[in-house]
């Protein structure tokens, strides 16, 4: 009994840290209340950014889906989905800081592994989604 209480305890912080992270983040891609690092970004950093920009809509989009999912998150509601819709943006944000700008490498990881612990945590809720010949209804 006490090992399941601890893990509802551990997913709940693990949901509300992630949660945070993005609601911060998506706001930020709005309002940019948090400054940019003073150190210029590498090259390639800055063509991605600029290519993000150029489309018109991929930044913004990120930054709704960055919201949305933190809302979600934080209030503990479709947290399955708010998973499954932020999984993609992980791992670029994870690739991005491995393959073009390691200063945020550290943060990346630590929302990695956040998102694979809750991922497990609600493993029950993606078991139908993992069904290699799925019927439709």
């Amino acid at each position: 009994m006490a090992i399941a209480h601890l893990h509802r305890r551990l997913a709940a912080v693990a949901r509300l840290l992630l949660g945070l992270v993005f609601l911060v983040f998506g706001l930020n891609g709005f309002f940019n209340f948090i400054p940019p690092p003073p150190a210029p970004m590498p090259a390639g950093a800055v063509a991605f950014i600029g290519a993000l920009v150029g489309t018109g809509y991929m930044l913004p989009l990120l930054a709704v889906t960055q919201t949305i999912v933190g809302g979600l998150l934080l209030l503990n509601r479709f947290v399955p989905l708010a998973l499954a819709l932020i999984a993609p943006v992980i791992v670029n944000i994870v690739a991005f800081h491995v393959f073009l700008e390691p200063t945020g490498i550290v943060i990346a990881f630590v929302v990695l592994a956040l998102e694979i612990y809750l991922a497990w945590a609600y493993r029950a809720a993606f078991r139908s989604m993992l069904a290699s010949r799925a019927m439709p209804d």
